[in-house]
């Protein structure tokens, strides 16, 4: 750790930027990590610069859980006090001195740091990366769970030969291939909050990108997926000089980065130039007809001028985030697929929001405790109506003055309306009581907004539908997404109607997928019509017609098996996942290889895949016996690090128990594992 400390004081520069707090003001720091990944530790070290503006008797740092090995201001060990949170350093600093504080630590991280496929023996499949949102990046280094501070970052990484390292800022030294364990220095030129701070190591490849600017554009895959790099982030640049000119303000970092990992815990996530994002979106050209990453990388990106340029002073604010990310990205899709894409998303979202309002559940956007769908999808329409209210030039001018004014600093919602009233000369007291203070969504509002701007939107309110008419209606030029919200509309009577097939014979992939969700068995003459989208140009479909279509003929089910027999999915395998559990089911279908399939099905189950991809192969096994291997691996998944999957293995673990076979078996399991690996089973046996 000394020699390499030696080389951090050695890049160590010095910076002009950072936020002024009350008394003390960090304005630099220099991070040292080296993770120790079979132990899941970092050892680290740190180096603060900081101006003191009041005299003061202390400084503090959050670090949580973390044991000091050195800590020495201005050169000189000093003594500390530390708690499970943080540590203080007291002593009489002076108004208008500098200092500079030295820590180095050994931190045990139980979040925020996620080390996977360590010690499984699988070539290529470790991965750290890390999640800080808000304030968790003290669970690795010390350092400010207030968002107010903000500092300029260098951080130096030190991680083995074979692996890729990315972090924030630009790679300033690339480490000589020689070493064993190199170290790679990545520096950061403005100010951050420091839950911003990321890094991810594994094995990458990378695609380069400039945008029309001239902003390098780095996209990470793994090496496996090159096939997948051009649908994965299709639109990359055009989202990117998109977001520029509409916001009117140059992208702020040196560079943009966007690396997938696996078992995210959420889509993505937008730190400074730099956003970790759930490799479920890699995909093929085929799953980019039902799920792709568009929406989520114009969103972080968006992200990089409303959070990170700018970040509200705390959670009362955090529309200033989510809302103006949410409209962004629904602009650049907008750019990307078209005005109808863009008002019935709006005509969508709009509906949902009014019936959580009509339920008594409706929130405030300033309420610092309000859902996603709140400060993401209801802030989106405040922004869209505010615009529509104030005037595309006057709602441009104002956000970019907002921009400018409050850059690498903290912001509240008055900071962003008071640009927006100056640069329209209007007072915006009645919108903010409507869109940001009231609890109620103002449906009627937005319904006469979207007849005004969309033809098909108006034509789907004034018109009468019945399913009778249904065949007449999805054969008008309307767009897609009126025949879907149509099919909706009239769900209830297209099946009583058997009206199904009318919708599966469609030209229109999101009607058939509709029809093939809604029936439940398809007429005899209709056979060859439904074998057709085994073929489709969507896995979704394809996963819908082998089901149903199997389902219906069991005559046929070898046929069905055998058309689909290599296609793997979307990134969680849907079609494969249930390819393999009706393989197993049907009877006299490659006897021979009965076994290997089921194996297969349960090894699924393992933490080397992704968290999607497991809970399907849980759910399919709940149906057809689990293994004591696919057992292990369900009581391993209660302790998952992502609340989603662990919520899910957690409920199924219940409903085993409730089967005294199962309950036996697990009982079973349990007293072979150590005490951190069966506390929570422990719980429920007990």
């Amino acid at each position: 750790m000394r020699n390499l400390f030696a080389l951090l004081f050695f890049f160590s520069i010095c910076s002009f930027f950072g936020q002024h707090q009350d008394k003390v003001d960090f304005i630099q720091a220099d991070v040292f990590i080296e993770p120790i990944p079979l132990n899941k530790e970092i050892k680290g070290g740190v180096i603060y610069r900081f101006n003191v503006l009041q005299n003061v008797d202390s400084v503090f740092l959050d670090a949580k859980d973390m044991a000091f090995t050195k800590v020495e201001m201005d050169g000189k060990k000093v003594d500390f006090t530390k708690t499970d949170k943080t540590i203080s350093i007291y002593k009489k600093f002076k108004k208008d001195k500098s200092h500079k504080l030295t820590i180095e630590y050994l931190a045990k991280p139980k979040q925020t740091v996620y080390f996977l496929g360590w010690g499984d023996n699988i070539e290529g499949n470790e991965q750290i990366w890390t999640q800080g949102q808000g304030k968790y990046t003290s669970h690795w280094l010390p350092s400010f769970d207030d968002m107010n501070e903000k500092v300029e970052f260098d951080l130096f990484i030190q991680a083995g030969r074979k692996f890729d390292v990315i972090a924030n800022g630009k790679l300033a030294v690339t480490p000589p291939q020689i070493d064993d364990n190199p170290v790679w220095l990545f520096n950061m030129k403005k100010p951050m909050s420091s839950y911003l701070l990321a890094f991810t190591i594994g094995d990458y490849s990378k695609q380069e990108l400039v945008s029309s600017s001239g902003v390098p554009i780095e996209n990470y895959y793994y090496p496996q997926d090159s096939a997948r790099v051009e649908p994965t982030y299709r639109y990359t640049q055009q989202i990117f000089d998109f977001l520029e000119d509409e916001i009117g303000i140059s992208y702020p970092w040196q560079n943009y980065k966007q690396i997938p990992v696996r078992d995210f815990l959420y889509a993505g996530m937008e730190n400074t130039g730099t956003t970790i994002f759930s490799d479920g979106y890699v995909i093929d050209s085929t799953a980019f007809m039902d799920k792709n990453f568009v929406n989520v990388n114009a969103h972080e990106l968006a992200h990089q001028w409303f959070g990170n340029l700018v970040t509200e002073k705390d959670g009362n604010h955090h529309w200033l985030h989510e809302g103006f990310a949410t409209y962004y990205a629904y602009l650049a899709e907008k750019e990307i697929f078209g005005d109808d894409h863009f008002y019935w998303k709006l005509f969508e979202t709009a509906k949902d929001l009014q019936e959580i309002s009509e339920e008594g559940k409706g929130q405030a956007l300033v309420d610092p405790k309000a859902s996603s769908a709140t400060f993401y999808e209801k802030g989106a329409w405040a922004l869209v109506m505010l615009k529509d209210k104030v005037g595309d030039e006057a709602f441009k001018k104002g956000v970019s003055a907002y921009l400018k004014k409050h850059q690498f600093k903290n912001v509240t919602i008055d900071d962003f309306i008071k640009e927006i009233e100056l640069a329209s000369t209007l007072n915006l007291d009645d919108f903010k009581i409507k869109w940001l203070l009231s609890t109620e969504f103002p449906y009627e509002e937005v319904k006469t907004y979207l007849m005004a701007e969309n033809e098909s939107i108006e034509t789907f309110f004034v018109s009468n539908h019945s399913e009778k008419d249904l065949s007449v209606w999805l054969h008008e030029k309307h767009p897609v997404q009126y025949k879907d919200a149509l099919i909706d509309k009239l769900e209830k009577g297209i099946v009583a109607s058997g009206l199904q097939m009318t919708l599966i014979e469609s030209p229109y992939l999101e009607v058939r997928q509709k029809g093939l969700q809604l029936i439940n068995e398809i007429p005899i003459d209709k056979k060859e019509v439904v074998a057709k989208l085994l073929t489709d140009k969507s896995y979704v479909t394809q996963e819908l017609a082998l089901y149903k279509l199997w389902s219906t003929f069991p005559e046929s089910q070898k046929v069905y098996l055998d058309a689909t027999k290599g296609v793997i999915g979307l990134p969680n395998k849907n079609v494969r996942l249930l390819w393999l559990l009706l393989a197993v089911a049907t009877n006299d279908y490659e006897a021979e290889n009965t076994t290997k399939y089921f194996a297969e099905l349960s090894g699924y189950t393992s933490p080397e895949y992704g968290w999607e991809v497991r809970m399907s192969a849980f759910q399919y096994l709940r149906e057809i016996g689990f293994t004591d291997g696919g057992l292990l691996n369900l009581i391993y998944a209660t302790n998952h690090h992502s609340w989603q999957f662990k919520k899910f293995a957690r409920s199924l673990i219940d409903e085993l128990l409730e089967d005294e076979d199962y309950k036996i078996r697990i009982q079973k399991l349990v007293e072979k594992l150590n005490e951190d690996e069966s506390r929570y089973m422990n719980t429920k046996l007990n």
